[in-house]
């Protein structure tokens, strides 16, 4: 089978044209910008209890809403902000993962003021380099691992929100810090290729 018709992770569905170009475009990527990896932590917190695709049908309204996840800006959110938000039918109106991201933004500024960069600290956890698993199936990668609790204690300890280790695991993939596509998944060899 060639790489043109081999199917991707199992997880993404050929059938869903927005998984399918979150799988083949982002998933996996190795993303070492600061306020990026922010805004995909608060996503994958916003997502605990929900389906991802959830997440992914919600995220341009949630950027919007988010003022872009720019961490200067939502951390200066207000009550009067956090009403508007909560009124907001587009995105997902919890109010612990609202004030979880405007959490987030003060501990990821308060980190930046230190002179501690935030993509530093975390792909530190990694010596920079994307760790390379190799599951024939989405389902044998773990929801959690000793790293993942690790970096989340410390997150918490730092005052980031709805960061638990398995929040944190599904955020390590997303952004690459560890490759989890199938073996069988082209997307495997040109994750592993941008390392």
């Amino acid at each position: 089978m060639t790489d043109a018709v081999r199917p991707p992770c199992a997880w993404a569905p050929l059938s869903d044209p927005l998984y399918r170009s979150y799988h083949d475009l982002e998933w996996g990527v190795p993303e070492r910008r600061a306020a990026a990896l922010y805004e995909k932590l608060v996503l994958d917190g916003f997502q605990a209890g929900l389906a991802w695709i959830t997440i992914l049908r919600k995220r341009e309204a949630l950027r919007e809403a988010f003022d872009e996840f720019d961490p200067e800006r939502v951390a200066r959110f207000d009550d009067a902000k956090v009403a508007s938000l909560m009124a907001d039918a587009r995105i997902i109106r919890s109010p612990r993962k609202i004030a979880s991201a405007i959490k987030s933004a003060q501990a990821y500024l308060e980190m930046m003021e230190r002179g501690d960069d935030f993509a530093a600290y975390l792909w530190g956890y990694v010596d920079g380099r994307p760790v390379q698993n190799a599951w024939a199936h989405y389902k044998e990668a773990p929801a959690a691992t000793p790293l993942s609790e690790r970096i989340a204690k410390d997150l918490k300890r730092r005052g980031f929100g709805f960061c638990g280790p398995t929040i944190v695991y599904a955020f390590m993939q997303a952004v690459g810090m560890v490759n989890d596509h199938e073996v069988g998944c082209p997307r495997h060899r040109e994750c592993a290729a941008l390392a």
